[in-house]
């Protein structure tokens, strides 16, 4: 198990950039006192963040399953340190718009990549039996550990600043958590992360453009992984929803609640309820899939979600929201788990990287077109109960279409 021990700190290293980068970008956006932020803003942003990715999301799965996944943790975590740099420098400097949501554009990108190859090249450290366990507690404190550096960034923009000048030094912060990431990474031997085999064409050009369709074509001959698709479309959708809706009531409708607190400190809290959530699944999890099996368990927590979300969300007060958000994220990542357990099962190797590429794509483009959609109806103020209606009927929804793709095919 000393595989999965360094690919497992590999992942803490960057996820703990990428909680260190989110936050710090977050501050530097949402709840800058130099800068403004409206519905149709955070929209857009989610736009340019999550959109260009997901159309070259596909071509990169491609690669992850025909180049040496070792080196491209590697390359890839000294790439996005660069482009942290580049991003905090621009926030720094006050650059807003589209300028900055490039920059971001280009981390979460690879960010995106790097998480990909750390999901396919798992199967390679752990045994077959172990992968439920060995994912949930890998995405788990990973999670955690993003959650951490996401409280490290609101610590130090206290300290420093709240301006752009404080935001982006906030931000630069991350770059660390990258290189320690490569240098990780650099402990496997070659080939060790697989691909063991490459099945695509000798032209690379053509096996990358192929990387959309070859993806669909393995998750579509995986009908659990079609349901589990579903399944986590909806929360996605939900969350994006909830989301917006959330950051606007921080920014402007709640106060402070005794220890609770409103702005940004109040997102940090969110997010510490949230990694609490994901703690519990972690451990949750594994126990759900051995005791009720997949085609129980994704459902059940999508009807758990829709209950916390009209019970603890519709009065939208901040203690209430922040118990809604440990539950969701909780049910959330439950379905995750499931979900990645099912493309690292049920998905041959030489094309597990597509699958997960594919992923992200439909994961982002759906919460994109659900923040969107939400951000032309939703008040300044965040306050709107038909919006968390429908963010509650599409957890059902989810429920519903995993149960019917689910009874057309043998699940666990």
């Amino acid at each position: 198990m000393a595989g999965f021990r360094t690919l497992l700190f590999t992942r803490f290293a960057a996820q703990f950039s990428d909680g260190v980068f989110r936050a710090g970008l977050a501050g530097a956006v949402l709840f800058n006192p130099e800068r403004g932020a409206d519905p149709l803003t955070i929209a857009g942003g989610f736009a340019v963040l999550l959109l260009p990715y997901s159309f070259i999301g596909p071509f990169a799965g491609a690669l992850l399953d025909r180049w040496d996944r070792r080196r491209v943790l590697i390359v890839a975590n000294l790439l996005r340190g660069t482009a942290i740099v580049a991003t905090a420098v621009a926030v720094g400097l006050g650059f807003a718009g589209l300028e900055l949501f490039v920059l971001a554009l280009i981390v979460e990108g690879i960010s995106r990549f790097v998480g990909s190859g750390l999901s396919a090249s798992l199967p390679h450290v752990v045994p077959p039996g172990t992968l439920v366990t060995a994912n949930a507690l890998a995405t788990t404190l990973g999670s955690l550990v993003a959650v951490l550096g996401g409280g490290v960034a609101i610590g130090v923009r206290a300290l420093i600043g709240a301006g752009n000048s404080g935001s982006g030094w906030t931000t630069a912060v991350a770059m660390l958590g990258t290189l320690v990431s490569a240098a990780i990474a650099r402990r496997f031997a070659r080939g060790a992360l697989g691909p063991d085999t490459v099945d695509e064409p000798s032209d690379a050009f053509l096996a990358v453009a192929r990387g959309l369709v070859d993806g669909a074509k393995a998750a579509l001959g995986a009908p659990s992984v079609v349901a589990g698709f579903v399944a986590l479309l909806a929360h996605r959708a939900s969350y994006g929803i909830s989301l917006l809706i959330t950051v606007l009531l921080l920014r402007f409708s709640f106060t402070d609640h005794g220890l609770l607190r409103a702005g940004l400190p109040g997102l940090g809290q969110l997010a510490a309820m949230a990694g609490a959530g994901i703690l519990f699944a972690g451990f949750l999890t594994p126990r759900l899939v051995r005791g009720l099996g997949r085609r129980r368990a994704i459902p059940g927590a999508l009807v758990i979600a829709a209950v916390a979300q009209a019970g603890l969300g519709l009065p939208m007060q901040l203690p209430t929201v922040l118990v809604a958000s440990f539950v969701i994220t909780a049910a959330g990542q439950v379905v995750k788990l499931c979900v990645d357990s099912s493309i690292q099962h049920d998905v041959r190797d030489e094309a597990r990287g597509r699958v997960f590429s594919l992923y992200d794509t439909l994961f982002n483009i759906t919460q994109v077109i659900a923040v969107s959609l939400a951000a032309t109806i939703v008040p300044l103020s965040g306050r709107s109960v038909p919006l968390l209606l429908v963010a509650t009927a599409l957890y059902l929804l989810g429920a519903a279409g995993y149960l019917v793709i689910a009874r057309r095919t043998r699940t666990e």
